[in-house]
């Protein structure tokens, strides 16, 4: 999802990164081309310099959060920020842990892979300490070699339930950074770009 610059967009447009280009895409969201079979008619071109990425779900249905295959706990949905976001710092420390995420798409299957950033403030209690911030993106990559078992974490996440295109199932913490200042800050995926975020 993106926005080209200089225009404020609700929620932006689905885009396709090829190399310094965004292709824009006729669908309203990330979900909507994933459930019409991941084929759109392109529209316009941009300079990917030229645009901001967006989370690319902003409003998942479920979000769940694994620490293995066999387990998961649930975050707020509505803590989802896109990339550049401005992080407000809820109590003194402030820690972030970056995980893998796959995309719900089509027939309940993974439509793609991005980078999740889930933030916590240790000072409060739970589960306030980590209800505020969820920063998402900076694209999907619909090809991902990784060594959590992704299939089994579906399932498991299917399980006497529905799951919907746009919910997102984030693997186990890849890296914790803690104490994070205040200013900028960079937060690399293998293979998903690097997200950013502006702490306050």
């Amino acid at each position: 999802m993106f926005t080209p610059a200089g225009q404020e967009l609700e929620r932006g447009w689905p885009g396709r990164i090829e190399g310094d280009t965004v292709v824009q895409l006729a669908a309203q969201t990330l979900q909507s081309f994933f459930t019409g079979g991941s084929a759109a008619r392109e529209h316009a071109e941009y300079r990917l310099d030229d645009v901001q990425l967006r989370a690319p779900v902003l409003e998942p249905p479920a979000v769940r959060l694994f620490d293995d295959a066999n387990s998961f706990s649930f975050a707020n949905s509505s803590a989802i920020r896109s990339p550049g976001a401005f992080i407000i710092r809820p109590a003194g420390r402030l820690d972030v842990s970056t995980r893998l995420a796959a995309v719900i798409g089509r027939d309940c299957a993974i439509g793609g892979w991005t980078g999740l950033a889930e933030w916590h403030a240790p000072e409060l209690a739970p589960p306030k300490d980590r209800d505020f911030a969820l920063l998402l993106g900076p694209f999907v990559e619909t090809e991902l070699e990784d060594d959590f078992d992704w299939e089994a974490a579906r399932a498991l996440a299917e399980l006497n339930t529905r799951l919907r295109p746009g919910d997102l199932l984030a693997g186990p913490p890849l890296a914790l950074h803690e104490r994070v200042a205040s200013g900028p800050l960079e937060l690399a995926f293998d293979g998903l770009g690097t997200l950013t975020a502006n702490v306050s």
